[in-house]
């Protein structure tokens, strides 16, 4: 007897026995734990060890329908964190100022101390550009790769184009939490925290971060194709390659990188990609939650599509959060917990405007009770993660679990 599918999953008939490659639009996702797999199943190198014996900083984050209390969701968690005793950093980049009043603090473009264990930081892009900039003009006055062009160039004069928020952002927020660097590179941060709380420019942003490093490495590879099989390549490539290797400390070396070869440098950004996207899939060191305004219909169905957008970026959502209504009542929170089964569910408090909040009265208060269950949900213990495809050798079928899509929006093929 077939088992009755879950809500939110399609399934697939294949005229062929399944492949051995199976490909879909979360394809890049299941090659990677393939990789994953294999590399846990060989034996452990000595840096291996060392990264699973060092207390590795959690990202934390939320995705849902701009107005459905994103950044409420976001200050809570921090509050919460802070309170249960880990160094927490609230990150911010929206000129919003929705934050400031909920923590009654200005916040600045550096960490700034709002109570104990809590920081708050506000990304500004302008401010952020100038940083890289400066470490490529130290490298370059050393290596001469541009001849003094780039210490011609004024940062302050440059301005934000499109498209360079998301790129800035990621680049700082791999500062702080170090997802792409190895563990001496990490424990040389001088701003580590326990919690990164990060409320950022929009979901959508943040999807395209989660899967940035498993895209990177497709863009890698025709890059490194074309610098070790084209003359521009082989002529530019390793000018370029040592200016990077330099500007962004790739090799944990200082001294020239001990002569580091083009091809060894490739090899390291590839290790480097594959430690960031891999960490996005481990519910230790990434939380990602929905959030739900349940007075609004359309913030439902859109927490539903960024729940199954996760899945093909490759992470894992680890609950959902709904901003609590004077309108909800019982019946409509069961259908609310119903629609985003398997997932944990809790509501946040409305936290009104004004006067300053007090959080020693809001946090540990009975009536938040599940939503700090929720954040606390220990990464080992959830049993929400349901498995994201399905293949029945005997029915010749897929099936997937893809919340907010139907069967037309889905495509697979297959590579014999």
């Amino acid at each position: 007897m077939a088992l009755p599918l879950l809500p939110n999953t399609v399934s697939f008939s294949l005229l062929t026995t399944p492949p051995k490659v199976p490909r879909s639009g979360t394809r890049t996702r299941f090659a990677r734990h393939r990789r994953f797999l294999a590399l846990a199943a060989s034996p452990e190198s000595k840096d291996d060890k060392t990264a699973s014996s060092q207390k590795s900083t959690k990202l934390v984050t939320f995705l849902g329908k701009g107005g459905s209390g994103k950044t409420t969701s976001a200050v809570f968690a921090a509050q919460h964190f802070a309170m249960a005793g880990f160094s927490t950093c609230l990150v911010i980049h929206t000129q919003d100022p929705t934050a400031e009043f909920f923590l009654n603090c200005k916040i600045g473009s550096s960490p700034t101390l709002c109570n104990s264990n809590l920081s708050a930081l506000r990304f500004e892009t302008t401010q952020m550009l100038l940083g890289p900039l400066k470490e490529l003009k130290q490298v370059d006055a050393r290596l001469n790769t541009t001849q003094g062009v780039l210490e011609g160039i004024v940062g302050e004069e440059l301005g934000v184009l499109p498209g360079m928020d998301p790129i800035f952002s990621t680049l700082a927020l791999e500062r702080l939490v170090g997802f792409f660097r190895n563990v001496a590179q990490r424990n040389h941060n001088k701003d580590k925290f326990d919690v990164i709380v990060y409320d950022g420019l929009s979901s959508d942003e943040m999807l395209r971060m989660i899967s940035a490093g498993s895209k990177a490495r497709l863009y890698l590879k025709y890059l490194r194709n074309a610098a070790e099989k084209t003359d521009i390549g082989r002529l530019a490539g390793p000018s370029v390659l040592r200016l990077v290797d330099e500007a962004m400390s790739i090799s944990s070396s200082t001294t020239h990188r001990n002569g580091k070869m083009s091809t060894e440098i490739w090899d390291i950004l590839e290790q480097m990609l594959e430690r960031g996207s891999s960490a996005f899939s481990e519910p230790q060191k990434f939380g990602c939650y929905l959030v739900i305004d349940p007075d609004n219909p359309a913030s439902v169905a859109t927490a539903l599509r960024y729940w199954g957008c996760s899945i093909q970026a490759g992470a894992q959502v680890s609950g959902a959060f709904a901003i609590a209504s004077r309108h909800v009542n019982t019946e409509s929170e069961e259908r609310l917990k119903k629609t985003f089964s398997p997932l944990p569910f809790a509501f946040i408090p409305h936290l009104p405007f004004g006067s300053p909040l007090d959080w020693n009265a809001i946090i540990p208060n009975s009536v938040n009770e599940n939503a700090r269950n929720l954040l606390s949900l220990p990464a080992s213990g959830s049993s929400s993660v349901t498995p994201s495809v399905k293949f029945d050798a005997a029915r010749k079928s897929v099936t997937l679990f893809m919340p907010g899509f139907d069967k037309s929006e889905v495509k697979l093929y297959q590579v014999c």
